[in-house]
């Protein structure tokens, strides 16, 4: 199995290091268009290869599908945690109305425990 996530691996790698050769020109990445570039006093412009715009592309995406995937179970994990308690709190009752255990001389109560 482990020799098999190791290729999985290579190929993901292979084609990772495929896809960045073949985007090796630079690109500008513009945040603002022209008209609100102006209105905000700024040239927001970058020069970048194209290789690690599609990267940064897919690791915010995939950050972005964390949190998102988070939120989304919060009531589920909120309901596991009060099952948790509840639970605890079962255990506390029965342990108290258990009781000591059984003394020496009182066999037929020890059998039942």
């Amino acid at each position: 199995m482990r020799y098999i996530r190791y290729l999985f691996l290579l190929i993901i790698g292979i084609g990772l290091l495929t896809v960045a050769l073949a985007n090796r020109e630079a690109v500008t990445l513009t945040a603002l268009p022209a008209a609100l570039a102006t209105l905000a006093g700024g040239n927001y412009t970058i020069s970048l290869p194209l290789f690690i715009i599609i990267f940064a592309s897919i690791v915010v995406g995939v950050l972005i599908g964390f949190v998102w995937e988070w939120l989304r179970e919060y009531k589920h994990r909120a309901e596991a945690s009060s099952q948790r308690r509840a639970r605890e709190q079962l255990e506390r009752e029965v342990t108290e109305l258990k009781g000591p255990p059984a003394k020496g001389g009182e066999d037929v109560l020890a059998l039942l425990d």
